[in-house]
């Protein structure tokens, strides 16, 4: 429950506890506390039971923590044996490293699918040279 609170945020509370209620009045506001929090699990326990109960025997097995996205999601890529296929066929690491070297070593990098696509990506990577001066546009200042 308080899994991401650490020592010193702790040892705060505490301290605010005792100079806020006091050290007379603070194992009452703590018997308070532990009790209200033991009524709300019952109580979130009993709803989830009823629940269940109500959902009937073929969600018997159904937690509410697949509710959330991101347990979902693991759970349908981890049991899923298309996705695991899938998954195990495509090699992330390898084509970003196939990718990397095609970049850095443009002359040592996987061949390319056709003669163009060779010129484009050499060529991408190259500063164009500068048009020859009886090449370029003149420019005129008074069509601006």
């Amino acid at each position: 429950m308080f899994n991401d609170i650490g020592a010193l945020e702790l040892v705060t509370i505490v301290v605010l506890a005792i100079l806020v209620f006091g050290p007379d009045k603070l194992p009452k506001v703590i018997q308070d506390v532990t009790g209200f929090i033991r009524k709300v699990r019952a109580f979130s326990d009993s709803a989830k039971q009823d629940i269940r109960s109500e959902l009937g025997p073929e969600f018997k097995d159904f937690e509410f923590e697949d509710l959330n996205p991101k347990t979902f999601i693991r759970k349908q890529l981890t049991e899923n044996e298309d996705l695991r296929e899938i998954r195990t066929s495509f090699d992330l690491r390898k084509e970003l490293n196939d990718v990397t070297d095609a970049v850095n070593n443009p002359e040592t990098g996987p061949a390319p699918a056709s003669p163009s696509a060779a010129a484009t990506g050499a060529d991408l990577l190259k500063k164009p040279a500068a048009p020859a001066s009886e090449q370029r546009a003149r420019f005129d200042a008074d069509a601006t």
